[in-house]
């Protein structure tokens, strides 16, 4: 029955959901970003923060324009180009200066994330909104189970030369880029509205408000698995490989069990799903403040936090993602898709700034922080229910209700 839906996803949809495989298995060089910097270029972890947080700006700003120019120049092209441009920027990065690592960084962001809103909203507008969350699961799915072979691959290159985690990165991107040129078709192009009449619809819509400032709270802090997790780790002695098995793992139970858990949600109220996979995250970075403070072995205490962090991605990212563009009016999606995606990519500069500098000055203090904020911000959707509209995509129609 599962293996017969993914039979009916479009041929084009399929093939990129295969480049994306291939694309996610080669995602090494920003896992390891911070990493580098502190092991292989001298930097300090809060030199590292910062040199990081400009790619999480670039990828910001990449992720807010990119639905914009989708739907100006084609969905297709934005995602080409911006394919063949964060390849570059991964082959330059090992051999720029020291003082032009941030610039670097700041531009692989930018086009990096050009790229992700028009991949999301052409798997949202290609197919219905019924089976929106699943065809989402099915394309995070996809990156991690590339994603499993990733880390660990990166950090047994990392032991031998780190300029190889940029170099591999580079060359998987150009496959995808391949895939998008031969395989995806060119989408009907679209008058882009202004950026103002944008913003004012967004400012009309107070469920989206809530739960895009909710998604930048808990990327911030569901991102120092990547941030600062890594250097708690280095820290305790423990080798760059492990750190590497253990997101290797969370994208193991990623690719088995996400999609098939869409599915089984997908009548489920969306705002409910997204709250349950906030706690998961704020019970995740609680362990690892548990671990810090010498509850536990570091080690023992980082494998648990990520396989329950792990759960909390699995409920909200795929159902946010795919309930902001249930949301966005007619001719929007690309546009709400862009705002949902910088949203969910904030912590690629709010987490390594906030958590290296918070790490290299209160360590103790960052994860019980860390860990409050996410139990905030799932609080805050439920306690909001009564007032926003939710959607809850059954049979063939999506129904709005008032959110429980």
């Amino acid at each position: 029955m599962y293996w017969r839906r993914i039979a009916e996803l479009p041929t084009w949809l399929k093939a990129v959901m295969v480049g994306q495989l291939v694309n996610g298995a080669g995602a090494l060089a920003w896992v390891y970003l911070t990493l580098y910097l502190v092991e292989d270029r001298g930097m300090s972890a809060q030199q590292a923060g910062f040199a990081a947080a400009a790619y999480g700006v670039g990828l910001v700003g990449g992720n807010l324009g990119g639905g914009w120019f989708g739907d100006r120049f084609g969905l297709r092209t934005v995602a080409l180009a911006s394919q063949l441009l964060w390849a570059v920027s991964c082959i330059a990065m090992p051999f720029v200066p020291g003082p032009s690592i941030a610039l670097v960084a700041a531009l692989a962001g930018l086009f990096g994330g050009a790229g992700r809103p028009n991949l999301s909203a052409l798997v949202a507008t290609s197919l219905p909104a019924e089976r929106r969350r699943e065809g989402i699961a099915l394309s995070r799915t996809a990156t991690n189970a590339g994603f499993t072979i990733g880390p660990p691959l990166g950090g047994l290159l990392a032991t031998y030369d780190f300029q190889l985690v940029f170099f591999v990165d580079a060359v998987t991107s150009l496959v995808m880029a391949a895939i998008v040129w031969r395989w995806v078709p060119n989408a009907r192009q679209t008058k882009a509205l202004s950026t103002i009449g944008l913003w004012k619809t967004v400012l009309r819509d107070r469920q989206v408000l809530i739960v895009l400032a909710t998604i930048v709270v808990v990327d911030t802090v569901y991102r120092q698995i990547f941030a600062t997790l890594p250097l708690l780790l280095h820290d305790a002695g423990t080798p760059a490989v492990a750190y590497g098995v253990l997101l290797g793992g969370s994208s193991v139970v990623i690719v088995l069990f996400e999609a098939p858990l869409a599915v089984r949600l997908r009548g489920h109220r969306a705002t409910r799903v997204i709250a349950a996979g906030f706690a998961c995250i704020g019970l995740g970075q609680a362990v690892v403040a548990l671990a810090a403070f010498g509850a536990w072995p570091v080690l023992a205490g980082a494998a648990v936090a990520i396989a329950v962090m792990t759960a909390g991605e699995m409920l909200y990212k795929p159902t946010a993602t795919a309930h902001v563009a249930d949301a966005a009016p007619d001719g929007m999606v690309g546009r709400y898709s862009s705002l949902y995606a910088a949203a969910s990519i904030s912590g690629m500069f709010l987490a390594p700034a906030i958590g290296g500098t918070t790490y290299q000055h209160a360590p103790r203090l960052l994860y019980p922080v860390a860990a409050g904020l996410a139990l905030a911000a799932g609080a805050v959707l439920l306690l909001t229910r009564a007032t926003a509209r939710d959607v809850l995509p059954s049979g063939s129609t999506a129904q709005q209700s008032s959110v429980s």
